[in-house]
C-alpha cells in the first residue's frame, strides 16, 4: 500500500478488517464508538476512508463500520459479480464476520441501492435502513452522469491527480476531501466502475422501495439529479411507511455537498437508537 493511502488509514484512528466473503477479502474500517452498529455503504467511486468525516463524527452514538465495496478501496476486485445480489452477499459476510446485532445501514447512491436491497432479503438482520439519494434510473431513464465522465475521473486518477484535480469536478468541497477522494480514486477498479454503472440501468430501486417499511428513511439533495421531486412525489405515494427528508441545496453527493446539514440529520436519526438500545446490549 503506497505510504499516502496508509497515512489516510491511520488518520482515521479506525482499525482496519479484513473479511472473506466466500472467496473475497473485504476491507472495512471500523470506528469502534459506542451504541449501536452502523454499517456504512459508499457509492460508486467512493472508498471506505472518503465517509471518515462523516464516521468520526458519529462514534458517540454508534459504532460505525465503512466497508470498502469490492473493487474498491483495500478490496478485493473479481473480474464479474457486481450486482446487487453479490453487494448484498459481502455486507452479510461483514455483518456475520463482525458480530454485528440489527445494524442500521447508512448507504449513499449505490449503497443506497444496496442497503435496500439488502432489507428486502434479510429483513430480520438489518434494523434500519438509512438510503441516500440512490440511482432512480432504469432501461428507459440513463443514469445522469454518464460513464464517460467517470472514466474522466478515473483516468485523472491514473495521471496522479490532486485536489486540484478534483475541484474541476467537486469545486464545493473542502480541501481535505478533494485530496482523499483524489488519492483514493486510483483504488476504483474500471471493472467495478463499468459494470456498476450498467447495473444502474438493468437494475431498478423501486422494487426494493416497495418492500421498505417504517425502519427505513429515504434522504435526497434538493438539488440532485439522481433523485428528483417527482421521483419523491412517486415514491412518497407508492410506499408512505417510509420518512423523506431533504438535505436543501445539496446535489447528488449529499455529504460532501451539505456536510453540516447531512451531519445533523444522520446525527438525528441515530439518536433514538440508541437511547433505545436494551441495557444487555450497553459496552461493558
Amino acid at each position: 500500500m503506497p505510504e499516502a493511502l496508509r497515512a489516510d488509514i491511520a488518520a482515521t484512528g479506525a482499525t482496519g478488517v479484513h473479511i472473506d466473503a466466500n472467496g473475497i477479502e473485504l476491507h472495512a474500517l471500523d470506528y469502534a464508538g459506542d451504541g449501536p452498529a452502523v454499517v456504512v455503504l459508499p457509492g460508486i467511486t467512493s472508498p471506505a476512508v472518503t465517509w471518515d468525516f462523516m464516521a468520526r463524527e458519529l462514534g458517540d452514538l454508534a459504532r460505525v463500520v465503512t466497508i470498502d465495496l469490492r473493487g474498491r478501496g483495500l478490496s478485493d476486485t473479481p473480474t464479474t459479480g457486481y450486482t446487487l445480489d453479490d453487494y448484498v452477499v459481502d455486507t452479510l459476510a461483514v455483518i456475520d464476520a463482525l458480530g454485528l446485532d440489527r445494524p442500521t445501514l447508512i448507504g449513499h447512491s449505490l449503497g443506497a441501492r444496496i442497503a435496500a436491497a439488502f432489507a428486502a432479503a434479510h429483513p430480520d438482520v438489518v434494523g434500519h435502513v438509512i438510503a441516500i439519494d440512490p440511482p432512480m434510473s432504469n432501461t428507459n431513464r440513463p443514469y445522469p452522469m454518464p460513464l464517460s465522465v467517470f472514466d474522466a475521473q478515473l483516468n485523472d486518477a491514473d495521471a496522479g491527480t490532486d485536489a486540484e484535480g478534483v475541484a474541476r469536478f467537486y469545486p464545493a468541497w473542502t480541501e481535505r476531501e478533494r485530496g482523499l477522494r483524489a488519492r483514493w480514486l486510483g483504488t476504483c477498479a474500471r471493472v467495478a466502475v463499468h459494470e456498476t454503472h450498467a447495473n444502474f440501468e438493468r437494475e431498478t430501486f423501486e422494487p426494493l422501495w416497495q418492500q421498505l417499511g417504517s425502519n427505513a428513511t429515504l434522504v435526497y439533495g434538493t438539488a440532485s439529479p439522481v433523485v428528483t421531486h417527482a421521483d419523491v412525489a412517486t415514491l412518497r405515494s407508492t410506499n408512505p411507511a417510509p420518512a423523506i427528508l431533504a438535505v436543501e441545496g445539496a446535489g447528488h453527493m449529499v455529504p460532501w455537498d451539505r456536510p453540516e446539514q447531512t451531519l445533523s440529520l444522520l446525527r438525528s436519526l441515530l439518536h433514538p437508537l440508541k437511547l433505545s438500545r436494551p441495557a444487555s446490549a450497553e459496552t461493558p
